[in-house]
């Protein structure tokens, strides 16, 4: 894709060497009590830790460190709630990207209570790293009217939005110093104040076309983001500031055919020379990667420490989004039911259930009647998953214990849609990816 944007030039700001003494994590429990309102401190956090566990996990400076640190996933259960989201609305804020416009749906009722306007072309409703705020991407695809909207969950009401270079995604920096905004089209990561959004610095990603979607490594010193128009994924060192290598994705020699039944055998011969990665997550111990392929029709999983592809998931047709159940044992996938980057209503659409022992599928759910479904989240309690239908203007609301798919319309290209309040303590962005 390319760009027709008008671009600005980023200067980065003056490093400062400094020196820093970290004895432990105990530089941490200020902050952790300050932001995230535990009162358990970062003294009491790490003597919790198995000493082996202890002597080997070294987080970025900053960054709250995992309360188990071979569990990603062990802060995001049902009962984690974070007394910062105590009094936020129960709500789901879906962006249409057409119609240009966030519909605010209630979770218990299912019915619409609310919409509006937001900027040119909405992508994504991104959670900010302290909970307070949750941001609307709006790209304004081939445009230099970019802007990222904010909402104050308390309400659920938009504020005054900040013109902000082409912001397909965003996510935040582990030690919550930057927002990372994904200038997709500018192939290039802007990182910029969480609060005001002013520019700090930015990283050129040259070889990554189409960078979109990233999760971070479980010590937060890297990033992994996906390209989805190269086919590859590329390793961000947060540390040094730069790129620190691709990896191309291997192509399977079959794939789902999309005139097949939603989750039917592949049976279409794959011919495409290279993949068009997505949605990406890492696994709860934190030594893998998976990353849906559209194209590919399942997941590449990915060795994290040897950055070397391991193994490739089947799922279904036109795999895209990735999302951990509440207890850390599953990842939903959601299958969009088509290849193509514009795909018709009725889709082979599906949801597939992955169990993260055995990297085996253990269940998939077709979507009655076919449809779309693309990005969303988990319900703070686990019984539901949310996710958009991108073609078909509708949201579906999964019970995880069965697949039964219930459905809300919406406005015009529903995307990346973030269900609030969340369990975790921080967000690292994207549509509620919290630790």
């Amino acid at each position: 894709m390319k760009s027709t944007l008008t671009t600005r030039t980023v200067t980065p700001l003056g490093r400062r060497t400094r020196r820093i003494a970290l004895i432990g994590v105990s530089l941490l429990t200020l902050s952790a009590v300050d932001l995230f309102g535990n009162l358990t401190s970062a003294r009491e956090v790490s003597a919790s830790r198995p000493p082996e566990a202890t002597a080997t996990y070294s987080p970025l400076p900053g960054m709250p460190p995992l309360s188990d640190p071979k569990n990603v996933y062990g802060d995001i259960g049902s009962g984690n709630m974070s007394a910062v989201v105590k009094n936020q609305l129960a709500r789901v804020y879906v962006p249409n990207l057409r119609s240009n416009d966030v519909y605010v749906i209630d979770p218990e009722t299912l019915k619409v209570v609310d919409k509006f306007k937001v900027g040119i072309g909405p992508q994504h409703v991104v959670p900010a790293y302290d909970l307070q705020t949750l941001w609307v991407a709006n790209n304004a695809e081939r445009t230099n009217l970019g802007s990222l909207t904010p909402i104050d969950p308390m309400t659920g009401k938009p504020g005054k939005s900040v013109p902000v270079d082409d912001p397909y995604n965003m996510y935040f920096t582990p030690d919550g110093k930057s927002a990372i905004v994904v200038a997709e089209a500018m192939h290039r990561l802007d990182f910029r104040d969480p609060k005001t959004m002013t520019v700090q610095y930015s990283i050129d990603t040259p070889s990554c076309g189409g960078i979109n979607h990233a999760d971070f490594s479980s010590d937060g010193r890297y990033a992994v983001f996906t390209c989805e128009f190269d086919g590859t994924i590329a390793k961000i060192d947060l540390v040094g500031r730069k790129v620190a290598g691709y990896l191309k994705l291997k192509m399977p020699s079959a794939r789902f055919a999309e005139a097949a039944s939603a989750g039917g055998p592949a049976t279409e011969i794959c011919t495409s020379s290279k993949g068009m990665p997505q949605d990406i997550r890492i696994s709860p111990d934190g030594s893998k990667l998976y990353i849906a392929d559209m194209e590919a029709d399942g997941l590449h999983v990915v060795d994290i420490a040897a950055f070397k592809e391991v193994g490739f998931i089947p799922t279904g047709v036109g795999t895209h989004g990735i999302y951990p159940s509440r207890d850390g044992k599953h990842l939903y996938v959601a299958n969009r039911g088509t290849h193509r980057i514009h795909g018709k209503r009725k889709g082979k659409g599906s949801v597939s259930v992955v169990d993260f022992a055995t990297d085996k599928v253990v269940a998939n759910w077709p979507v009655p009647g076919g449809g779309s479904p693309d990005m969303g989240n988990v319900s703070a309690d686990g019984k539901y998953l949310w996710l958009s239908g991108r073609f078909d203007d509708v949201v579906y609301r999964f019970t995880t214990a069965n697949g039964n798919v219930d459905q809300v319309k919406v406005g015009q290209e529903p995307h990346g849609l973030t269900v609030w309040p969340q369990p975790g303590r921080y967000s690292l962005g994207h549509t509620g990816n919290l630790r």
